[in-house]
């Protein structure tokens, strides 16, 4: 028996429990692995109150680290006692043991702790495909990512500055601002504070951008579409201020015929080797430096719930681990 969250109905936080569970061993094409940190997403969020919906009960959480304990068969290329983290689930992360797809789970080089494993993977695959599949960013070009001092934000913001692109970041607070900008957020507008869409229109010299990267949802979508340039894409991949509740296509056009797109990580990384591409990718930009990982809460699997409230509460900045 381990511990693990469990889920009996959608809801608050409040619906979470920690209980004692019963893994089965791996079976074929799977590792068992004794997570050491489990990473924190707002996606959680969405699957507990059933935006998401999933079958219950469930144990939440898509993203984790540890060491493989057992294999099942037909694994080859991982053996007891490796290093893994993985990003895209399948659910059932919140659980001091776990049994995962072995295709799914990425081998972690001695550079790289499991705390940050735990932190990075689902994230970063996030950043990753946002940044090189749904619009490929380019070198000198400008781009707007809202949220800029989140878990995602500070990782886009550094890896967007690698690819050479100028980063304008939108925060909540003057400490949020300057977070996102010693992780390479070149311009920083404080929401509460500012226009956006003006701002965007000031510092881009009233061109606006060419695309948008909106986790946000309802909040910021007029800012989101005003700050585009025409033919510009508007990328919707979160929904932390609650779901657009409707897009009239007619604005798009209006507004220089415009494109929006909702993607999800797991289509991006439907198959295996998308999913092993994008890994090696976000590993190899940990491994070198380029990209830090900051994680800047801890909490116990325990405390599953108040993790859950600080996310919602927007009290938290770069990235929140469990720890089983």
């Amino acid at each position: 028996m381990v511990k693990a969250i469990r889920i009996h109905q959608v809801g608050g936080p409040e619906v979470m429990a920690l209980e004692e569970v019963t893994v089965p061993p791996p079976g074929d094409g799977q590792v068992q692995i004794r997570q050491t940190a489990i990473g924190l997403n707002f996606i959680d969020v969405y699957h507990r109150t059933g935006l998401y919906p999933a079958r219950l009960p469930l144990t939440p959480g898509l993203e984790g680290a540890g060491e493989v304990i057992a294999v099942g068969e037909g694994v080859t290329t991982l053996k007891v006692g490796d290093r893994v983290a993985y990003g895209t689930g399948p659910l059932g992360a919140y659980s001091a043991v776990r049994n995962a797809p072995a295709k799914r789970v990425a081998k972690l080089p001695h550079s790289i702790s499991d705390e940050t494993g735990a932190a990075m993977m689902l994230k970063g695959l996030t950043v990753s495909y946002l940044l090189h599949d749904t619009y490929k960013v380019e070198p000198g070009q400008t781009i707007l990512f809202h949220a800029a001092a989140g878990g995602v934000g500070l990782i886009a913001c550094q890896w967007a500055k690698a690819l050479g692109a100028t980063v304008i970041g939108t925060v909540g607070s003057p400490e949020k601002a300057e977070l996102a900008r010693a992780h390479g957020c070149d311009h920083t507008i404080d929401y509460t504070r500012e226009n956006v869409a003006e701002r965007v229109r000031e510092i881009t010299n009233g061109e606006g951008v060419p695309v948008v990267y909106d986790s946000v949802g309802q909040a910021t979508l007029e800012a989101s579409l005003d700050s585009l340039r025409p033919r510009g894409l508007f990328v919707s991949f979160g929904n932390a201020s609650g779901p657009i509740k409707s897009l009239d296509l007619m604005e798009l056009s209006r507004r220089g015929s415009l494109y929006a797109t909702r993607p999800g990580i797991l289509h991006y990384m439907a198959k295996d080797e998308d999913l092993a591409r994008h890994s090696a990718g976000l590993i190899d930009m940990v491994a070198s430096g380029k990209v830090k990982i900051e994680i800047n809460q801890r909490y116990a699997l325990a405390d599953a719930a108040q993790a859950h409230r600080d996310l919602e509460g927007r009290k938290t900045t770069g990235t929140t681990i469990l720890i089983p």
